[in-house]
């Protein structure tokens, strides 16, 4: 089950804090449903939220695909004029997704990102839904 949403606001602030260039950190369910943010609008940070799901999707069909993969997303890095996006499994039916400027070194993104998965990955775990309803 997910923790309340109060107890990510320090984690997010703190990756928020320490790489530059960081615009949004949104922590999201499989299905595309906003569990946490922290910089951004709401309503972006829902948007962001909705298409991850669909990006999660994708990368998981093609993962497949790749010989000896165990077809799941760990990581998509998009490279956008004036910036970048990343998203990063983080636990089960869960993903953390973070848009950042051209300030951000994604290698030192990446790295923070999976830092912070490891710290708090099982309490990012969404549960399945079922007619909207966790299950």
């Amino acid at each position: 089950m997910i923790q309340q949403r109060a107890n990510f606001d320090w984690m997010l602030k703190e990756l928020h804090d320490g790489v530059p260039g960081i615009e949004m950190i949104v922590v999201l369910s499989a299905d595309g449903l906003r569990i946490a943010r922290y910089g951004g609008e709401p309503d972006a940070a829902d948007r962001v939220a909705a298409a991850c799901a669909g990006l999660q999707s994708l990368a998981t069909a093609v993962a497949v695909e790749i010989p000896d993969s165990d077809g799941r997303m760990k990581l998509v890095i998009i490279e956008i004029g004036g910036g970048y996006f990343y998203l990063m499994s983080a636990g089960a039916n869960a993903y953390l997704a973070v848009l950042a400027d051209i300030r951000t070194e994604p290698g030192l993104m990446s790295a923070r990102m999976r830092d912070l998965v490891v710290r708090i990955g099982a309490h990012l775990t969404s549960p399945p839904r079922r007619g909207g309803q966790a299950v």
